[in-house]
C-alpha cells in the first residue's frame, strides 16, 4: 500500500477502486449477453440496506448480510427480469432505470409503509435520512478475495457451454433460439447474477462509507457503472475492473475537488469513446501498440 500513498491512493479510496470493479463486472454480465440493462444501481441500493439492517439491526456479521442482500437481490430480480428482459436495447434500458427509481422511491417510503401493515411506528431505511453510523466491517482483503473469486468464476464461465450461449445470444439473439438456445432461461440467469454481484458491491460500500441515503442509487450511480465498462472496454472480463479501478482512481490521483469529479469523468469518457471505442483493455489495442514498438526495435537490428 506503501506504492499506493506514494502517488496519492490512501487504502480508503483503493477499497473503493475495489468495490466498483466489482460493480464493473456486474454489467459486464448482461453486456456481453446483449442486454443494455441499467438496473445495477437499484440492486445494488438493495444490497446495501439489506446488508446494514442485518449488521446495525440484528448484529448479524458481515459474511451474513452479504449473502443476504445477494439472495434479496437475486429473488428480486425473478419478477423483474421475467417481463423486463423481453425489451431490447433502448427500451430495456429506460425500462430498467425505472426499476431503479422504484427501488429508490420505495426505499424512501418503506418505513411509511411498513408502519401501515403493522400498526406501530418503523424505522429501518429512515427515509431520505437515510442510515448513518454504519460501522466499518469492509476490509481491503475482503475486497480483493471477492474479486478473485468472481473472475475466476466469470472466466470458467465464459468458457463453459452456458458463456456461449451468452455469446451467441450477444451475437444474433434470433439465431441463438433457432439453435436451441433457451433464450429466455439464459437471459434472466444472466440478469440474476448481475443483480447479485451489483448488491454484492452494495453491501461492501455500505460498510465503508458509514452513511446510505436512497439517493445514491439512482441515475447517476447507475451511469456511474456503465462508465466502469465503456472506459475499461467490454472485450474481456479485464476491461470493467481496470474500468472501475481506474475511473475511481484518476480524481483522486488529480486532487479534483468533489464538484468537478462528474466533469472529468465525462471528459475522459469522451475522450475513450472517440479514441478508444473498445476501451483502455481492449487486447487488439495493445496488440497494435506492441506490434509498433517491434517495427523500430527489428529495423535497427537489421544490417545497414
Amino acid at each position: 500500500m506503501d506504492i499506493f500513498r506514494s502517488i496519492g491512493i490512501t487504502p480508503i479510496v483503493f477499497q473503493f477502486m475495489l468495490v466498483n470493479a466489482i460493480l464493473g463486472l456486474s454489467i459486464y454480465l448482461t453486456l456481453s449477453t446483449g442486454m443494455f440493462s441499467l438496473a445495477n444501481a437499484g440492486f445494488m441500493g438493495i444490497g446495501a440496506y439489506t446488508g446494514v439492517i442485518m449488521t446495525q439491526n440484528y448484529d448479524q456479521p458481515l459474511w451474513l448480510a452479504l449473502i443476504a442482500g445477494m439472495l434479496l437481490a437475486g429473488l428480486i430480480a425473478i419478477p423483474i427480469g421475467l417481463p423486463v428482459l423481453r425489451l431490447r436495447d433502448i427500451y430495456l434500458a429506460i425500462a430498467t432505470i425505472g426499476f431503479g427509481e422504484v427501488v429508490r422511491i420505495f426505499i424512501l417510503n418503506f418505513d411509511k409503509i411498513a408502519e401501515a401493515f403493522v400498526g406501530e411506528r418503523v424505522q429501518l431505511t429512515r427515509g431520505a435520512l437515510g442510515i448513518s453510523g454504519i460501522p466499518v466491517l469492509t476490509q481491503t482483503w475482503h475486497l480483493l478475495l471477492f474479486l478473485v473469486v468472481v473472475s475466476y468464476v466469470i472466466v470458467r464461465l465464459s468458457r463453459s457451454r452456458f458463456g456461449r450461449s451468452m455469446a451467441a445470444i450477444r451475437q444474433d439473439e434470433q439465431a441463438a433460439a433457432n439453435l436451441g438456445i433457451n433464450v429466455v432461461l439464459t437471459k434472466n440467469i444472466v440478469f440474476i447474477l448481475s443483480a447479485m454481484l451489483a448488491a454484492s458491491a452494495g453491501v461492501f460500500n455500505a460498510h465503508l462509507v458509514r452513511t446510505i441515503q436512497p439517493g445514491g442509487y439512482g441515475f447517476n450511480q447507475a451511469v456511474d457503472i456503465l462508465a466502469y465498462a465503456v472506459l475499461g472496454g467490454t472485450t474481456t472480463f479485464v476491461g470493467p475492473i481496470v474500468g472501475g479501478l481506474a475511473l475511481t482512481a484518476l480524481p483522486e490521483l488529480m486532487r479534483v475537488a468533489e464538484q468537478f469529479r462528474g466533469v472529468v469523468n465525462g471528459l475522459i469518457l469522451m475522450l475513450v469513446i472517440v479514441y478508444l471505442p473498445g476501451g483502455l483493455a481492449d487486447p487488439a489495442l495493445w496488440r497494435r501498440l506492441l506490434r509498433r514498438n517491434r517495427r523500430p526495435t527489428e529495423s535497427a537490428a537489421e544490417p545497414g
